[in-house]
């Protein structure tokens, strides 16, 4: 449809002839990107324009504007028109005869509108008063009516927003900094807002604010770019949901990528990331130079007194071989040529973030257009400059970004395309796969002192999960992957054998410690044959608690912490050539003893329910670095401790009573105890950490009571449970993958250990208790995590007689498990 023809039907038909061509527009498919957003745009300012003009009559001294993203001509399907129906005050009645004959056409045909009716001065004095109202003058464009009012009201406030800059752009910055704040960044989410979000379309907005204040200017190259690929997006998801919504959320990613000709949502989201990456970095940049200018005037006056008049040159400082620091920032040395030394950008990066300065944008460009690639491998002191830029902490993240903005990344390390920008569909993440590695680099850099190769521990932080962009397990390929980047960056065979062992095995301790029997023997040979050496368990446990930290709150706790260095302490005896405890040695606390006596005495449950507070004793004496704030100790949850005689149905029986209690167990282990010597019977320990689902915790005597009821068999567990469930109706929501169950092979002589994965909800760990008790097995022992809304448990089973299931027998097990699960 052309422009005329799009005219002649808007002047014909009125409203239903613009609302008959904007949905052919919009379901033709025939145009879509910008060209369909300008002819969008058009066609509503022709309706627009026949309105108006029929509703003037002897009106002068009025004109109609849209400001905003209509302003700009970036109307999306359910985009809300933004009109300011500006008039020179001399005719009220006629104007708002006027507005009435734009408006309700426009609510009738159901399209948001936000409007105004404002003489210039009335116009000027909102935009001094509400910055949100001037950022959206700045894109006025004329529609109809009076050319001149429209151009004078624009020439006013331009001159305006450029006088008022320096008061106004440090409130928009603040502003835009609440933003972030409230809404994240997009870059990183996982259902972002693609407006709201920082690096979203209202910072590209608020970059062409700053731009025509004159003040300081975006970096423009690729931003354009990032902003029309938002701006799809967002069209995208506006046809697929018939919604005007900015949060393009999970359920809706794979249409949006559909619509847009895209492989998945995986390649949707990478998009986005890329595109919010571009912005948000330009805004960091802006808002620095913003600040530099800002200072600069500040002091200049006071300078110009001081000297006479007299121009002075920027202090510039060195900071490494071809880098100084000026202006705050670390900018490359007169005589650098970095034609001629391949290793700068890495030297100017590790000397930036050495200083906590930003590396300079024409620094990184000037790199970028000009140094040729390093020779293959490394020499030793461009290696050296790599661990010390991701030894840095914290100003490693801003100096990498910068590197990565320019392309310099990828030329350094070509396998770090893979991961860049790489979505990870997991709530318990926080970091897409590239931003997840550099910060637990950055993690790492506070554990350098607790081992002896803190150069192996940042290098393996920086390369553990960099086979996620390749099929099949990513610590498999990962392995093969890091093995060559070492070669690449010059370490030795020796040591590019140790970061491959560490890249491949960077899961095993935090999922061995987790979810396997510390007391089995088998379980600490299987991870001194992995590991293979003492120095390489050191730096594994580092890269483990590193690697947690930089996942997520969910991901690491105290707790963990605690299980994974009783584990590396196993290990590193077996090392030392400690004979291993057998099951059963080890001694129980003065507490578990005084329980399971208890027990025996009385023939039923004692337990013991307090909060836990003391951080565990580690290897190193160093408060590590955590979701806490430092000489505060993390809340473990409670401890629920509980000796029962043994004796069948004690798992699901506790389990039920702390789901009907609505208690969240976060961590479950259980084993038999050994009594001391002279008592006879034989107990089970429950050792627990459990969390209020909401509320206040009960009252130990009253879990104790319902125990004994649930082991007697007088407590309806599962009828309870299911009653409640019947009372509140399920929410929609992500329907989450099935549960799966499988037979762990050689992880124990001693049982047959069934590993559980599935959606965590109260009583999951009731029902697998029921079922296994049901299948006539023995649970020797239980391990119990979660990890966001995922429970990974691991039951170690036997027949009655104590020994292991037959494989078939166990697989059968297993298949059964899977089957009530999903049910």
């Amino acid at each position: 449809m052309t422009s005329t023809d799009t005219h002649n039907e808007t002047q014909d038909s009125g409203p239903s002839g613009y609302a008959a061509a904007r949905l052919r527009l919009l379901t033709e498919g025939t145009q879509s990107g910008p060209p369909r957003r300008a002819a969008l745009a058009r066609l509503t300012d022709d309706w627009l324009t026949a309105l108006f003009t029929a509703g003037t009559g002897q009106l002068r001294g009025a004109s109609l504007i849209a400001v905003g993203g209509y302003g700009r001509g970036e109307l999306s399907p359910r985009s809300d028109l933004d009109l300011l129906l500006l008039h020179d005050g001399s005719d009220p009645k006629a104007v708002a005869a006027l507005a009435d004959r734009l408006w309700y056409p426009v609510w009738d045909l159901g399209i948001a509108l936000d409007h105004s009716v404002r003489t210039p001065a009335e116009a000027r004095r909102t935009a001094g008063e509400d910055l949100r109202v001037q950022l959206g003058l700045l894109d006025a464009r004329h529609i109809a009516g009076d050319l001149g009012l429209t151009a004078a009201l624009r020439t006013t406030l331009l001159a305006d927003w450029r006088n008022q800059a320096p008061q106004r752009l440090p409130e928009l910055q603040e502003l835009c900094a609440e933003r972030a704040e409230r809404h994240g960044e997009l870059q990183y989410l996982l259902e972002p807002d693609l407006k709201e979000a920082r690096g979203g379309l209202r910072d590209a907005t608020v970059l062409r604010a700053v731009a025509a204040s004159w003040l300081a200017d975006a970096p423009r190259e690729g931003l354009a770019d990032a902003r029309r690929r938002l701006l799809d997006v967002r069209d995208a998801l506006h046809l697929t949901t018939g919604r005007a919504t900015d949060r393009l959320a999970l359920q809706e990613q794979d249409q949006v990528a559909d619509e847009l000709g895209l492989l998945d949502a995986d390649t949707l989201l990478r998009q986005v990331y890329e595109a919010a990456r571009g912005i948000a970095y330009a805004g960091d940049v802006t808002w620095r130079e913003v600040g530099r200018v800002l200072r600069s005037r500040a002091v200049r006056p006071r300078l110009r007194a001081m000297l006479g008049g007299g121009k002075q040159n920027a202090e510039r400082s060195p900071l490494a071989e071809g880098v100084v620091e000026q202006d705050g920032e670390a900018v490359l040395a007169r005589a650098a040529r970095p034609e001629r030394d391949p290793g700068l950008p890495l030297r100017a990066a590790a000397a930036a973030a050495q200083a906590g300065l930003p590396l300079s944008l024409h620094a990184v460009r000037r790199l970028a257009a000009t140094v040729h690639p390093l020779p293959t491998p490394w020499p030793a002191e461009a290696r050296e400059q790599l661990v010390t830029l991701l030894g840095s902490g914290r100003p490693t993240v801003d100096v990498w970004e910068a590197l990565e903005a320019e392309g310099l990344i990828t030329r350094l390390l070509p396998d770090w395309e893979r991961v860049r920008c790489r979505p990870q569909r997991n709530a318990v993440h926080l970091w897409t796969v590239d931003r997840h590695l550099i910060e637990t680099a950055v993690r790492a850099s506070a554990f350098t002192r607790r081992v002896h190769r803190p150069d192996l521990l940042l290098v393996a932080a920086l390369l553990h999960d960099i086979g996620k962009g390749w099929p099949g397990d990513h610590s498999v390929a990962g392995e093969t992957i890091a093995s060559d980047m070492a070669a690449r960056i010059g370490f030795d065979r020796a040591d590019a054998g140790v970061l491959a062992t560490l890249v491949r095995h960077h899961l095993l301790l935090v999922e061995t410690a987790t979810r396997r029997d510390l007391d089995d023997p088998a379980t600490v040979r299987a991870v001194a044959d992995a590991v293979g050496t003492q120095g390489t368990l050191e730096l594994l446990h580092a890269l483990t608690e590193a690697d947690a930290l930089a996942t997520g709150p969910a991901a690491w706790s105290s707790w963990r912490a605690s299980l994974v260095a009783d584990l590396v302490r196993r290990v590193s005896a077996l090392f030392a050539g400690e004979p291993l405890e057998e099951p059963g040695t080890a001694a129980p606390t003065a507490e578990q003893e005084r329980l399971a006596l208890e027990a025996v005495a009385t023939g039923g449950p004692v337990l013991s329910l307090r909060a836990q507070t003391e951080p565990p004793a580690g290897p190193s004496t160093e408060t590590p670095a955590g979701p806490e704030r430092a000489g505060e100790p993390e809340p473990l949850g409670v401890e629920l401790l509980i000796a029962v005689p043994d004796q069948a149905g004690v798992l699901p029986a506790v389990a039920g009573v702390l789901a009907l209690h609505r208690l969240t167990v976060r961590t479950a282990e259980l084993r038999t105890l050994d009594l001391p010597e002279g008592v006879e019977g034989s107990v089970l320990l429950l050792d627990w950490r459990v969390a209020a689902e909401y509320g206040s915790l009960p009252q130990a005597t009253r879990l104790r009571a319902d125990l004994v009821r649930a082991l007697d068999g007088t407590l309806n567990i599962a009828g309870r449970l299911a009653e409640r469930d019947a009372a509140y109706p399920r929410r929609r929501g992500v329907v989450p993958p099935p549960a799966r169950v499988t037979v762990a092979p050689t992880a124990s002589r001693l049982a047959t250990v069934i590993e559980v994965r599935a959606q965590d909800a109260p009583g999951l760990l009731f029902r697998i208790g029921r079922a296994l008790e049901d299948a006539g097995v023995r649970v020797r022992s239980a391990h119990a995590s979660t990890l966001g809304a995922n429970a990974v448990d691991a039951f170690y089973v036997t027949q009655a007689l104590g020994v292991p299931l037959p494989g078939g027998e166990a697989e059968a097990l297993a298949g059964k498990l899977e089957e009530i699960l999903r049910a």
